[in-house]
């Protein structure tokens, strides 16, 4: 590694760092998630202001591997227990309208090619971000709640599965063979995840817990790793496999002693929120092509053009599926939640235009617009759950069916 390349890392370390201390200085004013800055920062740093950094094959790599850890802790967030049943069912109808809508705008504004990406990235939803939110809000474990989550994980494995289908370049038939193939390796995956350990394993697991071997971190590790590079050598995006890795663990830990799973994760989580994810989000900022949007008055207006999208797209859709449950108030502030979008948002682009099929300028108008979905939409959905009168019932059987 030359000493371009470490200066480089070192600049954006020291924009990681910068992020949450910006966070907090702006929480007074306005709740800006972590990720948002980071990718602001990284454009300050990248080619468009400052040209601290560039992309390099070291910097490069470690941005992938933070994609799969931010993929593999979206799916160990997911409590299928939770969500099964009615808020599942309702969830995946309403982003099955969502896909078909986000298709269509996108087909009719932007092309066949292009048209495919900004569609997809229409359909998402940031359940990293909007999780905490809710948690912080006291709606952890209510209805409401277990459909933020219903709602949040199939707005990111529906897309994430989609991707495979309609980004992979294979014919659908071909891909459709190969993601069977997936399943059924990540089943077997998840049976054996499942079951009791075999007391060699355990021992051994909990006797490193706190020594340098850390045995059950770096099994987690490999998981991650292995499910990554299977999902590409099948000719999948990598990202549905780190997705699936994150399912495996929480499966497999799930199984064993609530204090050492809750160390695991804790550990598993400082890798990836600690080091790896803020580089690919900063470096997410560093590659957007700013210039180019700049330069062009009619891309830089299709921002809030793209802002709206997202509300109609998943915002509707969700209100509508959900309003007899949730009652209006709600349904609403689960729609604006769901048209929240970010992460996945910035995967999908970046996966299209190195497809050669979304224009780098036109990439950068799709992810400022969701920057500006999660500085806005959580904000109004809480603003609509915090207004007096009178709320639909929590504790109602028809929202928990």
């Amino acid at each position: 590694m030359d000493l371009e390349t470490v200066t480089m890392l070192t600049v954006v370390a020291a924009a990681a760092v910068v992020a949450p201390f910006v966070v907090d200085r702006l929480e007074r004013v306005v709740r800006i998630p972590s990720v948002v800055v980071e990718i602001l920062l990284g454009i300050l740093v990248g080619p468009a202001i400052l040209g601290l950094v560039h992309e390099t094959p070291v910097i490069e790599a470690l941005s992938d591997l933070g994609l799969a850890f931010l993929m593999f802790l979206a799916g160990y967030e997911i409590e299928f227990a939770r969500i099964r049943g009615g808020p599942l069912r309702t969830a995946a109808a309403s982003w099955v309208v969502s896909l078909v809508l986000g298709l269509a705008v996108g087909l009719l504004l932007a092309g066949p090619q292009a048209g495919l990406v900004v569609g997809l990235a229409l359909t998402t939803t940031a359940l990293g971000v909007i999780l905490p939110i809710v948690r912080d809000g006291g709606a952890a474990g209510t209805p409401f709640g277990d459909r933020v989550l219903a709602v949040g994980t199939v707005g990111e494995f529906g897309p994430i599965l989609a991707i495979a289908f309609v980004l992979s370049g294979q014919r659908p038939a071909q891909t459709l063979v190969v993601l069977l193939v997936f399943a059924g390796l990540a089943v077997t995956g998840a049976v054996l995840a499942r079951k009791p350990r075999h007391p060699r394993l355990g021992r051994v697991v909990t006797a490193t817990l706190g020594t340098s071997s850390q045995v059950a971190v770096r099994l987690c590790v490999l998981v991650v790793v292995g499910m990554f590079a299977l999902a590409l050598a099948l000719g999948l995006d990598p990202v549905l496999g780190a997705f699936t890795a994150g399912i495996l663990v929480h499966l497999f830990l799930s199984s064993s002693d609530p204090l050492e799973s809750r160390v695991v994760e804790s550990r598993l989580e400082g890798i990836g929120f600690g080091f790896l994810i803020p580089v690919f989000f900063v470096m997410s900022g560093v590659t957007l092509d700013v210039r180019s949007l700049m330069a062009d008055p009619a891309v830089l207006v299709s921002v809030p053009i793209i802002v709206a999208l997202f509300l109609a797209v998943r915002c509707l859709p969700t209100y509508l599926f959900h309003r007899r449950a949730l009652g209006r108030t709600d349904a609403l502030a689960l729609g604006m939640m769901s048209a929240t979008a970010l992460p996945l948002v910035v995967v999908i682009t970046t996966v299209g235009t190195t497809a050669g099929l979304l224009p780098e300028a036109n990439a950068a108008a799709v992810v400022l617009a969701a920057i500006a979905s999660v500085l806005v939409f959580p904000v109004v959905a809480e603003q609509l759950r915090a207004r007096p009168g009178p709320q639909h019932d929590e504790t109602s059987e028809e929202a928990r069916r």
